[in-house]
């Protein structure tokens, strides 16, 4: 049984202000290729399943063109007569009941099954089970979904968990409301053939859990995810007794993000040295190291943007060499008052418990504070 799982697609996702031939900005339209690559790959495997473990799109309410572009590709995928199993994130998933989730919209589709009502579903076929626990916003409710799961176990067929969340505080995204899964629960996993998950934008298993795994992201919505590939899992769950797993990463081409270093004790000779080869169409980040107050007043970011002129867009980074007082000040940009905030937390609270704490209260008050101003009334 082949199974294609991927994730954390983020349709209608937009970032740098940079638009394509089209007048589409150039990031998102990334995210859809992306998605468009992940659907050719499965046109050519031809999986007996396929899942997606939530945020297929970036917001609750996306644009139009997002939708309309999901569409089309549902469409597609529909027409293969491949069951696709779908959850929702907590990207996609409403703050509150006066918002309708925008996952009903694929409902009408005959191989298309949704999981979005922040309940445990139960999709069931003829030789497996699918236990769909989809991105929920009260953890109460949610232990109360878990327990359902793992009622519904059903020993003469396969099943497969599919969760939204955080399993343990290493894969937490610093995001508010994100789910984080109880680890007094993690001993339904061994009673499951496969748990699929989202959330995490990395590709990997889960501790020692040998049949847990996230399929990661199939873009990067940060500089931060630099270092992880983007693509999907392809799983084979041989039909034996002890139903063997077989898990294949399978990568597909995204945009790349290119680091370059500037040092800034010898600032003349490391400008003419750097190489730029190799930066065409790229995200590149600059790090200018061992710079000194003084240096970085004459430094201007628009003279190291220029040395790569045929990058889609480049970033830059200061980092201030240590004063007297053995104390640095890193990776210096603007900052928002939201990450100021942060960042005083970081080096003011030590209690790891009440730094998340903190952390995630800063987070909630700056969505309201931005929905508020984003609001039109």
């Amino acid at each position: 049984m082949k199974i294609v799982h991927f994730s954390d697609t983020h349709l209608g996702y937009n970032d740098l202000d940079i638009l394509n031939e089209d007048n589409i900005n150039q990031r998102e339209a990334d995210f859809y290729d992306a998605f468009s690559q992940v659907v050719e790959q499965i046109k050519k495997i031809k999986p007996d399943y396929i899942i997606h473990t939530g945020d297929l799109f970036h917001r609750s309410s996306p644009s139009n063109r997002a939708i309309t572009y999901a569409l089309e590709k549902f469409n597609e995928i529909d027409a293969l007569n491949i069951p696709f199993i779908l959850i929702a994130g907590n990207h996609s998933t409403p703050r509150t009941n006066l918002s309708s989730p925008i996952l009903k919209i694929f409902e009408n589709f005959k191989n298309i099954f949704v999981s979005y009502s922040q309940q445990y579903k139960k999709i069931e076929f003829n030789n497996i089970v699918f236990h769909t626990l989809p991105h929920m916003n009260d953890d109460s409710i949610a232990l109360e979904q878990i327990e359902l799961c793992e009622e519904n176990i059903d020993v003469s067929k396969k099943n497969i968990m599919m969760l939204h969340c955080s399993v343990g505080a290493w894969y937490l995204m610093q995001e508010f409301g994100e789910w984080v899964y109880p680890s007094d629960k993690e001993y339904i996993f061994s009673k499951m053939d496969y748990v699929a998950l989202g959330h995490w934008h990395g590709f990997g298993s889960v501790g020692k859990h040998e049949n847990v795994y996230y399929s990661g992201s199939t873009e990067r919505t940060s500089l931060n995810d630099k270092r992880n590939e983007k693509g999907f899992i392809l799983l084979n769950i041989e039909d034996d007794l002890l139903n063997t797993l077989h898990i294949e990463y399978k990568q597909i081409n995204i945009r790349p993000i290119i680091q370059k270093q500037i040092d800034c004790k010898d600032y003349e000779n490391s400008i003419l040295t750097i190489d730029t080869d190799d930066t065409k169409d790229t995200i590149v980040e600059v790090k200018l190291i061992n710079l000194t107050p003084l240096q970085s007043i004459d430094i201007s970011n628009k003279e190291i943007k220029e040395l790569f002129v045929d990058a889609m867009s480049v970033s830059i980074k200061r980092e201030f060499i240590k004063d007297s007082n053995n104390t640095s000040v890193e990776d210096i940009e603007a900052l928002s008052l939201e990450d100021f905030f942060l960042e005083h937390i970081k080096e003011d609270v030590k209690d790891e418990k009440e730094n998340d704490r903190l952390k995630l209260k800063v987070k909630e008050l700056f969505s309201i504070y931005e929905e508020s101003n984003n609001d039109p009334a």
